[in-house]
């Protein structure tokens, strides 16, 4: 295009531009002498209006505008109640050692007073050579944390300011069956006092997914973009400007980096042939470790009460899993109990009869042990009911028990051959089974007595006909049976 053309198209917009706005200063004019011809009444009425239609619409525009709310990190549970879950699971028998480790390591770092960083990524995206650059001298010493062929290395490195650290390069996570490294990556990462996310180019879902994860937990963060100088600078502008995007305030700065290590090309010789040649690379780090002392410079007695505040929420995580496994267990030994309870007390109930569920005083028993079990607190006008409700439930779905429990007995050829009670011990034993696990399941969900979800439960137990399941409650019906043949011949 010609300069003169140019000329002429900027002088054509100018007159436009020109033109719109001298018909939009007519126009307002226009309206604002009509407006003035109205009654007082009628203008005060549009003016309130108007008024209104124009704070809706600045509220609008600073919801629009506003800048991202600051993360509020998940709330911990003070250490006095975590450690008394953790006794209470002792007690219990549970295997605790993992999580009273973990409070031991919070105590250490807290009294080494040494500022704790965590390198966190994905495999390939060049953590070791950022590690070399930031402690080019160092001797790496490392500890284990977990895991089985990889460990957390910790490494002494310097800040841009001079000041010390504790450098941790932990497993890179989306490593092929590498979920231990993950986890084990994950909770250093949480032990740190600040973490430093390597990427090598936009961040995929995963990424994105650790960058919320860390910030769920408040980790002070930076975003580093490695092997910056493989982009052009306005590819590179642009790569940083998503990354601030997606990372939505997660990262309290996004940096460009080059962490060295070494690379390779081809040299051609004078005689015209080539070879490879394999060097290194001299890192670029300059910004991170700017970053990096900024976002340290309270030091680790100001940092340390959020980096607890995320070791103590991740264990108030993994105490609940914990607790869920064992109460889980005990739950599945009380209804195994009763259940055996129910086969020797219908021994004797060889007739057939329309209610299966006679044994009222085992059902209330399993049942304030359950609540007992799973702290729930119910009173005995609730387990009456839910008792009683039960038996109206068993009742109705007799007629599949039986059904089941007759199957099972060509299913498991050593059951026919105990005579004709056990079709009825062995529908006992499907009965307190299915309304066990009903009622522990509802329980450990709704945390309450429920009684319409423990009954659509029980519904569903009782019409289970699984193999293993069938498998269990025979062995079960099979021992008890022969235990009372023993019996008799031990008196005989």
């Amino acid at each position: 295009m010609s300069r003169r053309l140019r000329l002429l198209l900027s002088a054509l917009a100018v007159a436009a531009l020109l033109w719109l706005l001298f018909g939009a200063a007519e126009r307002a004019l226009a309206l604002a002498q009509r407006f003035l011809a109205l009654p007082t009444w009628l203008q005060w009425t549009l003016g309130a209006v108007l008024v209104c239609f124009a704070l809706l619409g600045a509220g609008v525009l600073w919801w629009l505008l506003r800048p991202p709310r600051k993360r509020r990190p998940v709330a911990a549970p003070d250490r006095a109640s975590l450690e008394q879950r953790i006794v209470t699971l002792d007690e219990r028998g549970a295997d605790t050692g993992a999580l009273r480790a973990e409070l031991g390591e919070l105590d250490r770092r807290r009294a080494s007073g040494r500022v704790y960083v965590a390198l966190f990524g994905e495999i390939s995206t060049g953590k070791s050579s950022l590690l070399r650059a930031l402690a080019p001298h160092a001797d790496a010493t490392s500890d284990v944390r977990g895991g089985t062929t990889r460990q957390v290395q910790h490494v002494d490195g310097t800040l841009s300011d001079g000041r010390a650290l504790v450098l941790a390069d932990v497993p890179g996570s989306r490593e092929a069956g590498g979920e231990a490294h993950e986890a084990l990556a994950r909770a250093e990462a949480l032990r740190a006092h600040a973490v430093i996310y390597l990427c090598a180019g936009d961040l995929t879902r995963s990424q994105a997914e650790e960058v919320r994860w860390l910030a769920h937990f408040g980790k002070p963060l930076v975003l580093a973009l490695n092997k910056a100088d493989q982009w052009p600078a306005d590819d590179l502008q642009q790569l940083l400007a998503r990354l601030r995007r997606t990372a939505d305030g997660a990262a309290a700065a996004v940096v460009a980096i080059s962490a060295g290590g070494r690379e390779r090309f081809v040299r051609t010789l004078a005689d015209g042939g080539s070879e490879q040649v394999e060097r290194a690379r001299a890192p670029a780090i300059a910004p991170l470790l700017d970053a990096l002392a900024r976002l340290t410079a309270p030091g680790a007695e100001a940092l340390e009460g959020d980096r607890a505040n995320a070791v103590l929420a991740e264990l108030h995580q993994r105490t609940g899993t914990l607790e869920a496994s064992t109460r889980a267990e005990a739950a599945e030994r009380i209804v195994k109990r009763y259940a055996r309870r129910a086969v020797v007390g219908a021994m004797a109930a060889v007739a057939p009869g329309s209610d299966l569920l006679i044994q009222g005083a085992l059902a209330t028993a399993m049942t304030r042990e359950l609540a007992q079990l799973y702290e729930v607190r119910v009173s005995e006008v609730q387990i009456d009911d839910f008792v009683r409700q039960a038996r109206l439930t068993v009742r109705t779905g007799s007629s599949i028990v039986l059904a089941i429990a007759g199957n099972a007995l060509k299913a498991f050829p050593g059951l026919g051959t105990l005579g004709g009670g056990v079709l009825h011990a062995f529908a006992y034993a499907l009965i307190f089974d299915a309304m066990g696990r009903a009622l522990a399941g509802s329980l450990a969900e709704r945390h309450a007595l429920d009684q319409h979800d423990a009954g659509e439960r029980l519904k569903s137990m009782l019409a289970d006909a699984s193999s293993s399941r069938l498998q269990r409650m025979a062995t079960l019906t099979l021992e008890a049976w022969r235990e009372r043949d023993r019996d008799r011949d031990t008196v005989d």
